[in-house]
């Protein structure tokens, strides 16, 4: 098998520093290069020293200049990653992406640029919550309307978007599974005399506290009983385990926009 190189993006991060150990104790795959904001405080060091794995004589680059690799790994914010992604067109490299918080002009931004970019974008990276993604629409569709959808997640109080692109993902995967657009029955956080609860909407709560990793959890209600479906992330490793399975996974692809569902082979 040929060996992958890997360009990471936002390699001081707390992600990108732990996908840099999954690549590094993972076969066939190599980091090529370490990239960060042009102001970062650590740029011409060398990356092993920053995140704890001792010398590896790859060096910290401030942005985007020229230079090969096979894949860009990209967790950091909305307007690094459209630069990565015209980055990834200009080399001709693959790219996945597991940024969230993006806007509807960066996401069609995304879309267009995956017509000449092999492209892997999901809100979660891991393999436990992209199954979560695909049982819950059949049990919603199972269930019926007769049972009421709530949407829970909590996450780290840095957490700049809210809710978490997961959450936001589930509750859009369960509204096209019965029937419903999200973006009109979706209710944020309730507070006053909001009335009853009506029967097509699909509540979304969100906590922000400590350094809570992620948690999902969907609730659908029933009269006399309830079934919850809950993922808990203990650690940032499993994200970045799934980003490497995805990077290995999209160079052999077409060019195009995939997701983990694609991945991991869960789509129909």
């Amino acid at each position: 098998m040929k060996e992958i190189r890997a360009i990471v993006v936002g390699a001081a991060g707390k992600m990108g520093s732990r996908i840099i150990h999954i690549l590094h104790e993972t076969p066939s795959i190599v980091l090529e290069r370490a990239i960060e904001r042009l102001d970062h405080p650590s740029i011409g060091k060398d990356i092993g020293e920053i995140i704890g794995l001792g010398k590896m004589n790859i060096f910290l680059e401030g942005g985007f200049k020229k230079g090969g690799g096979d894949v860009i790994i990209n967790f950091t914010n909305p307007e690094a990653t459209i630069k990565s992604m015209e980055f990834a067109k200009e080399i001709g490299s693959a790219i996945v992406i597991g940024t969230t918080g993006l806007s509807p002009e960066q996401i069609e931004r995304i879309k267009e640029l995956s017509k000449s970019v092999r492209c892997v974008f999901s809100p979660n990276m891991s393999v436990g919550v992209n199954v979560m993604f695909k049982i819950v629409q059949e049990v919603a569709q199972v269930l019926g309307p007769d049972y009421d959808i709530e949407i829970f997640e909590a996450h780290h109080r840095m957490k700049k978007d809210s809710p978490s692109g997961t959450a936001a993902k589930l509750g859009e995967l369960i509204a096209r599974a019965i029937g419903r657009n999200f973006g009109q029955i979706g209710v944020y956080g309730r507070k006053g005399m909001v009335g009853e609860r009506t029967k097509e909407e699909i509540g979304m709560q969100v906590i922000r506290a400590g350094d809570i990793v992620g948690e999902h959890t969907v609730l659908f209600g029933g009269i006399g009983e309830r079934l919850e479906i809950i993922h808990r992330a203990h650690s940032r490793d499993n994200f970045a385990r799934g980003a490497v399975r995805a990077a290995f996974w999209v160079v052999n692809q077409p060019k195009g926009l995939y997701d983990m569902q694609d991945v991991l082979g869960l789509k129909k």
